[in-house]
């Protein structure tokens, strides 16, 4: 049966980007950090990663992707990110879910759609009997959270305190109960992963 997994990397402070984030800068001022885990170390826009991620790092990348049957993103992380050159980086189709769906020609490489229900249709069944990632940014897995139908919702904590940018929770009024199912940890990021009670 399909699952669906929620996941992102926050700072210790709860921002799962910096001040001003944006096409160019998709992690905001000083956000890079957030993400030394994927790129394997120390990186900036301004001097693209040259490792590659390792150890516990890369094992639960390895674990993710080979899950993924398909991503799900918002508008606002596929304009943060570029576009990804207008190649889908991940191994699995990508929906993204968009006021505007008009407005982006189908390629092949994204799905636009118009509502995040519709989001969630087409992924599950793009993903036959692997799992339905919820990418971010943080408004798609809130209404994941907010729709109840999150199975698992995984937090990446960077060791890094922003001070500012986009909270994850930011307006998120509803109650959650979830049951630890692990933790790990590695220099760049503390991982735990939950089930979220119903």
């Amino acid at each position: 049966m399909t699952k669906i997994t929620a996941a992102i990397t926050m700072s210790v402070d709860g921002y799962i980007t910096g001040p001003d984030d944006g096409p160019g800068k998709g992690l905001g001022e000083g956000g890079e950090r957030l993400h030394y885990w994927v790129f394997g170390g120390p990186w900036s826009y301004e001097h693209e990663p040259q490792e590659e991620p390792a150890g516990e790092d890369a094992d639960y990348l390895k674990e993710m992707t080979s899950r993924e049957g398909a991503i799900i993103v918002g508008r606002n992380m596929y304009e943060a990110a570029g576009h990804w050159d207008d190649k889908n980086p991940f191994d699995a189709p990508v929906f993204v879910v968009t006021h505007r769906p008009e407005e982006q020609p189908e390629t092949g490489e994204f799905s636009f759609v118009g509502s995040f229900q519709e989001a969630i249709s087409r992924a599950k069944e793009a993903a036959g009997d692997k799992d339905v990632s919820i990418g971010g940014g943080a408004d798609v897995i809130r209404q994941g959270l907010d729709a109840g139908i999150v199975d698992e919702l995984h937090i990446i904590v960077a060791p890094v305190v922003l001070g500012g940018g986009k909270h994850l929770f930011e307006h998120f009024t509803k109650s959650l109960d979830l049951e630890n199912l692990g933790v790990r940890q590695s220099q760049y990021a503390t991982f735990i992963k939950y089930a979220v009670k119903r």
